[in-house]
């Protein structure tokens, strides 16, 4: 089997270090699946999951024009549960009339600012808003430092 971006390849692991390990993928060539894509959960040491020697199925990440392949095990695991969401958010229709506060956790209260609009016109406008007054308070802090006695910085007596 050719090695191609999304393909599952097997492969035997010829080194270890901190950051991931190498392995052998055949026909010469060796990619790495780094500490990240080894499992989904933590792992501070990865010689505890994984040993030299060790034969594993890698799934093609990506292929770098300097030849470097990145592979991750926890991808070329088949997982029934990625078809099902972990677990469904509230909204307004789940919680009936009485939740008239509801209020996503994404989202932190802005007031009164959208009125339900584009939300890339909130965030653009939000944005030269920040801009502008960030631009005023920068070139009022620079007139007060100029004018002062000794350039920055307060007067020494």
């Amino acid at each position: 089997m050719s090695i191609e971006i999304g393909n599952k390849v097997e492969g035997k692991i010829t080194g270890i270090t901190n950051f991931g390990a190498f392995v052998d993928l055949g026909e010469g060539k060796t990619g790495l699946v780094h500490i990240s894509e080894v499992s989904d959960r933590y792992i501070k040491d990865i010689n505890e999951e994984l040993e030299v020697g060790q034969v594993i199925t890698v799934k093609v990440l990506s292929i770098g024009d300097d030849g470097k392949i990145g592979l991750s095990i926890r991808k070329a695991e088949d997982k029934p549960a990625e078809a099902a969401p972990s677990k469904p958010r509230a909204t307004t229709t789940d919680r009936g009339k009485s939740g008239s506060s509801y209020r996503p956790a994404s989202r932190p209260s802005q007031g009164n600012r959208s009125s339900g609009g584009n939300k890339k016109e909130d965030f653009d406008s939000l944005m030269s808003s920040f801009l502008k007054d960030s631009e005023d308070r920068l070139t009022s802090l620079k007139r007060s430092t100029e004018n002062k006695r000794g350039g920055r910085g307060g007067r020494r007596d």
